[in-house]
């Protein structure tokens, strides 16, 4: 996920920019992505591929605009993230849905992505998290081995296990950028807190 810096400045930045557009594109690339994929047959799995190929190349761009032209805004910083969830998330569901992918590591993937989301909420009032090498590794393994899963490729057990190999990899990398997201999160929480009494005791 290529999200905009938290930092960057955005009271003058116009919400409808390049980069918003293309984050809403992929917000409209999901349900067409969900009815492609949940058809039958060669060229209706070749064209969800397409799509999610198509959906997953401008979630880097907006990023990448979004730094390199000062177009961060309110809006890009809470609907990127919502865009990469929803694609990532229906993706795995349908994967799961259709058969094609074990339900736990659709449970496994969404309760952490969730989750770091969900902390991170929690934790901004005290400080921005910064991203990491291991969370952008995360995000390109989740995505290859979901375009890999997704096309269409002969059932044969050897054809499938380039998807597994990679998905298997995801899941780890996965849950180790999410452990070490809490604790990351903890200790911003704890030197917020170490911080708190002196100020407060300077107010005396």
């Amino acid at each position: 996920m290529s999200t905009p810096d938290p930092a960057a400045p955005t009271g003058s930045v116009p919400v409808l920019n390049i980069a918003n557009i293309l984050t809403v594109s992929r917000i409209v690339m999901v349900p067409l992505f969900i009815v492609l994929l949940l058809q039958d047959g060669f060229w209706w799995r070749l064209a969800a591929f397409a799509v999610f190929v198509g959906a997953a190349i401008t979630d880097r761009v907006d990023g990448e605009l979004a730094r390199r032209h000062n177009l961060v805004t309110d809006f890009g910083k809470i609907a990127d993230p919502i865009a990469d969830k929803a694609l990532t998330g229906a993706a795995l569901i349908l994967l799961s849905w259709i058969g094609e992918l074990w339900w736990w590591v659709t449970a496994v993937i969404l309760i952490r992505e969730w989750g770091v989301t969900a902390l991170r909420f929690a934790v901004i009032k005290y400080g921005v998290i910064p991203a990491s090498p291991g969370g952008k590794l995360k995000t390109a393994l989740q995505i290859v081995a979901i375009c890999v899963y997704l096309f269409p490729l002969p059932s044969e057990w050897y054809l499938q296990l380039p998807a597994h190999t990679i998905m298997a990899a995801a899941v780890a990398v996965t849950l180790w950028t999410g452990v070490d997201y809490v604790f990351k999160a903890f200790r911003l929480y704890q030197r917020a807190r170490h911080k708190q009494p002196s100020r407060e005791g300077g107010r005396d």
